[in-house]
């Protein structure tokens, strides 16, 4: 399935529900933000180690995955709405990031 596929069938999932007026760009942005910290919550007390191996757990898994496909979803939609290419944007960022942090410049994590 392509992403305008997913966006298309998350749409009509919306549309058969009638949550186009509650569908604003601000109630997105708002429901996606609570989404992403759902999915921090998973991960906020473990160890680096604990959140390398907690995919590994099942009951960890299941919870990681539906918390990031709520993640993907609410930005799908968010994008439909705003008419924004998610796949166009990503690229243009990418393209900027690669002229910001050149190959071999030796920067860390920590200094993005």
């Amino acid at each position: 399935m392509t992403l305008e596929e997913l966006s298309a069938r998350q749409r009509a999932f919306a549309d058969a529900r009638a949550w186009g007026p509650f569908h604003t760009p601000k109630n997105l942005v708002m429901a996606l933000t609570g989404e992403v910290g759902e999915l921090n919550e998973l991960f906020q007390w473990l160890t680096p180690e604990e959140a390398e191996a907690a995919p590994t757990d099942p009951d960890a898994r299941a919870r990681i995955e539906d918390e990031m496909a709520d993640v993907l979803l609410y930005l799908i939609r968010l994008a439909d709405v705003l008419d924004v290419d998610l796949i166009a944007a990503g690229n243009a960022k990418i393209d900027r990031n690669e002229t910001r942090f050149p190959p071999g410049v030796g920067r860390t994590a920590l200094e993005h």
